[in-house]
């Protein structure tokens, strides 16, 4: 029979940060206010979460990197907001955010969630910052489970 290991999303004296994007602040806060509900809900105490707040996506890495190397986090949400312009600039902080934030992931060995929306427009920002969809409660329920989980592999 094969061991088989599930991840629940169980919080309970767990310690998770939270880096948000200023940019886009009023979607981002969005974000930030359904990851914390959703922690907070699964038995996160109040006081082991810590949001920063950075300039941008781009900044987010760099953040999710202290806060990973502090060793006292079970996973870190990055959540951000990117919307579409007239130039490539949304692609080419997309793509470094989101680079950044695997690779912080990968080196630390601490689970660092991408909860940044990547819109064409700001109304596909909203709907997926909202009650029903938020993106930010998404990346907190995977960064519960990814904090549970991990301890399992041996």
């Amino acid at each position: 029979m094969p061991r088989i290991i599930r991840p629940s999303q169980n919080g309970q004296g767990r310690r998770f940060a939270i880096a948000a994007s200023l940019f886009n602040e009023d979607i981002v806060r969005n974000l930030v206010d359904g990851a914390v509900r959703t922690l907070l809900a699964n038995g996160v105490a109040d006081d082991d979460i810590t949001v920063a707040w950075v300039p941008g996506a781009f900044e987010l890495p760099l953040a999710a990197q202290m806060f990973a190397n502090t060793g006292r986090y079970s996973a870190v949400l990055c959540l951000g907001a990117i919307i579409k312009g007239e130039t490539r600039h949304d692609e080419v902080v997309g793509d470094a955010a989101a680079r950044g934030v695997a690779e912080v992931s990968r080196d630390t060995g601490v689970p660092c969630l991408f909860g940044v929306i990547t819109a064409g427009n700001r109304q596909q920002a909203l709907d997926r910052s909202g009650p029903e969809v938020n993106r930010g409660a998404e990346a907190a329920e995977a960064a519960l489970e990814m904090a549970d989980l991990l301890p399992g592999i041996e």
